[in-house]
């Protein structure tokens, strides 16, 4: 009866802000709606809207710690993630309505990351689409999907940049460059979020790892992060701006340290640069457990002080750890922490409730009968596919084995050629392999069973070889050999770095084998980072980059290996000729020994491997050929107030229709500190059919050319620059101009 009353009463409070004189506008209705919520709450409910759980949603259905429930009874956690499903969310959501005392609604939060029960390709793989539209549109099927599920908040997009590929997080990020990063970073936000996040079909988004979780020493993961604060500013903090920029309401602080602060306990990072410098006004919520982390970490003495750091840095959410919910009442009532403190992280939770129209109608994401219809659309299977086949990277294409013509005999060889589960790759949220069909038997659908041969060959991983036989019996009977070697899906994401980026396993043994044979051989990847493919590309005549595609990663490879779709993708983290050369970036800086000096010895190079990549970034090819114009500029000389017009024209002058991702770069030849020898500015992906030529524009306007100088201030410097445009960061046409 009392919470009846008190939920009552919060109601009418709530009517009365609106109808309050000066509070016109969306923002202000909003926030005297959360005044009218916070008068009514007790220090414990307040503590307990800064608390998140995980249900412990296990592989045989949802779970959860019976303490958990009572908690939500009694007020003392306001969120949940792990949930899922409309009727398990609903069941939870009504113990926080109906059973509290004051009836505030819970938030659900989930891994969806590339997909929730449709699972799109690897982010990374997303991202060597260079197509903004199609990101944006499988963050948006995605959102659907899981909030016709229950759910109303992801813990994506993932905004890190990195160079690092034995980190396994590089599968979730968007690659080594800062200007792709943060425009895709903002179209995965548009996707989660929609433009209004009161949508039943949209849900929040969490820009994550908050900050420069991307550049841990030796690529292990949860590793320090040591960086200078220019690189920071100028490299890794872009796309996570960008991504808040769009509208992201929440952001995750990362494992890492920065500058000797872990991030959930960085008052520098939290405050300083994410509220005051940036302006982010939504809730903060740490990673798994992170502020109990910082015991480990050596900068408190235990729980109780790893909580005071981290609220006074700026954290709203203790996800998991429940050190606010053990601490913080006492550290409030003791004067360590104030009122204030809470009341500004507890009023941001409330507010994001409303902006989420939980408070309207707590049950809104738990309709069954929408989430059946919306589970596995159609159009959501059709946008996957899409996706998927824009996402791969041909590699290597010698004498035009590919695309593959319907009727050749085909060996198929590779334990995952088989597996459904591995074209899902890690957080592959609550994909379900009974909805997706293999490389394997998409090869065999489109080409017929009697034109495919199959052979294991051998496992993805181990040391067995007594599969070889089988597959150079199958292959010597096939006109080309389609191999499907990588990794496993768990090898890539998190906690799974590697010291290593060969192909596991035999598997490549088993290709030495059949080269033998003297069969073209097409080289399918499936993989979730940067491989050291030397040995392989010389031993195959074609390789394709498919990443971990998703749910309909296996008709994708098929459709792009038989021609029905030109591969259009582009790489967009550079893969090195052997793990010596990581870490490997196209922007990097140069020396003051660099490798173009006549000098045969003394400069910046190695004794037993060349300097450059073996695939740079930006690199993809296709089934046709594009041949570039030289570079026109409106004028040579950029002013301050002014914008510098480029073009070039773009010709196919292959034998089908094809896409093209036209990349501008520029390089900053002299600055009061030193700049890298080119950074991207600019993109389009363009469609040409045969014969067919188009102009590229891209604009250069000053402000496109700042960065932090040597005082720390930002902005451009005046000089000389040069201009490059082309198909990858490797081959390029060449233009100057003049910035006075």
């Amino acid at each position: 009866m009392l919470r009846n009353l008190i939920f009552t009463y919060i109601a009418a409070l709530i009517m009365s802000a609106c109808g309050v004189s000066g509070s016109s506008d969306a923002e202000s209705r909003i926030n005297q709606k959360v005044d009218s919520v916070m008068k009514l709450m007790t220090l414990d409910e307040k503590i307990g809207q800064m608390v998140l759980y995980s249900s412990g949603w296990a592989l045989t259905g949802p779970t959860i710690k019976s303490g958990y429930l009572d908690d939500i009874r009694k007020g003392q956690c306001g969120n949940i993630f792990n949930a899922n499903t409309a009727a398990y969310t609903r069941k939870l959501q009504k113990i926080a309505v109906e059973e509290s005392r004051l009836g505030i609604p819970l938030l659900f939060g989930y891994d969806v990351i590339h997909g929730h029960t449709t699972i799109f390709p690897i982010s990374l793989g997303e991202s060597a689409s260079w197509d903004l539209k199609a990101i944006e549109k499988s963050a948006r099927v995605s959102a659907i999907e899981a909030a016709a599920s229950g759910i109303n908040w992801t813990f994506a997009p993932m905004c890190d940049i990195s160079v690092e590929p034995r980190w396994g997080r590089v599968s979730e990020g968007a690659g080594e460059d800062p200007f792709l990063g943060s425009k895709i970073s903002a179209a995965r936000v548009r996707g989660f979020q929609g433009n209004n996040l009161a949508d039943t079909l949209t849900i929040m988004a969490c820009v994550k790892h908050f900050a420069a979780y991307g550049a841990p020493l030796a690529g292990r993961d949860y590793n320090t992060v040591d960086m200078s604060e220019r690189v920071f500013q100028d490299v890794y903090l872009p796309p996570y701006k960008a991504a808040i920029d769009a509208g992201a309401m929440s952001v995750m602080s990362s494992f890492n340290e920065y500058d000797g602060i872990p991030a959930s306990g960085s008052k520098y990072l939290l405050t300083d640069i994410l509220r005051k410098k940036i302006g982010f006004k939504g809730l903060v919520v740490t990673d798994y457990t992170s502020i109990n982390e910082m015991v480990n970490h050596g900068i408190v003495a235990n729980e109780a002080e790893a909580g005071l750091l981290s609220v006074k840095a700026g954290v709203d959410m203790d996800m998991q750890g429940e050190v606010f919910f053990k601490y913080l009442k006492k550290q409030v009532e003791s004067g360590e922490v104030s009122q204030k403190t809470i009341n500004d992280a507890v009023a941001r939770i409330i507010r994001i409730k409303f902006m989420l129209g939980l408070f309207d109608d707590p049950y809104r994401y738990c309709n069954e009968a929408r989430e059946k219809r919306l589970v596995y659309a159609p159009a959501h299977l059709e946008a996957s596919f899409d996706v998927a086949k824009r996402s791969m990277v041909l590699l290597k294409n010698s004498n035009k084995v590919l695309p593959l013509k319907k009727g050749e005999k085909i060996a198929v060889i590779g334990e995952l050629a088989s597996s459904k589960q591995d074209l899902l790759g890690s957080w592959a949220a609550v994909g379900n392999i009974n909805y997706m069909n293999s490389i394997l038997d998409e090869i065999k659908i489109y080409n017929g069973d009697a034109n495919v041969l199959y052979a294991e060959g051998c496992k993805k991983m181990g040391e067995d070889r007594s599969g070889f036989a089988a597959a150079l019996s199958v292959s010597r009977r096939a006109d080309k050999i389609v191999m499907v070697l990588g990794e496993d899906s768990e090898w890539s994401g998190e906690a799974a770095s590697r010291t290593s980026i060969n192909i596991p396993g035999v598997q490549t043994e088993l290709l030495e084998k059949l080269k033998i044979l003297n069969k073209p051989i097409i080289l399918v990847l499936l993989n979730g980072r940067p491989l050291d493919l030397s040995k392989e590309n010389d031993l195959v005549d074609a390789m394709l980059e498919s990443w971990f595609p998703g749910t309909m990663g296996g008709k994708a490879v098929t459709h792009v290996l038989f021609g029905e779709y030109n591969p259009s993708g582009k790489l967009t983290m550079t893969f090195p000729r052997n793990l010596g050369q990581v870490p490997i970036f196209y922007y990097e800086k140069n020396t003051g020994r660099p490798l173009y000096l006549p000098n045969p010895k003394y400069k910046s190079r190695y004794i037993d491997c060349p300097n450059d990549p073996l695939f740079p970034f930006g690199f993809g090819l296709s089934y046709t050929t594009f041949a570039y114009s030289d570079i026109k500029l409106s004028t040579d000389k950029l002013t301050e107030n002014g914008e510098l017009k480029v073009s070039v024209n773009v010709v196919n002058t292959g034998g089908v229709l094809g896409e093209e991702v036209v990349q501008c770069y520029v390089r900053d030849l002299v600055g009061s500190v030193t700049r890298p020898v080119m950074e991207l500015k600019g993109f389009q992906k363009i469609s040409l059919k045969v014969g067919e030529s188009k102009v590229v524009n891209f604009t250069i306007k000053p402000e496109m050319l700042a960065f932090h100088r040597a005082d720390m201030s930002y902005g451009t410097e005046p000089g000389d620059y040069k201009l490059f445009v082309g198909g990858n960061s490797r081959d390029l046409k060449l233009a100057g101009f003049k910035l006075k």
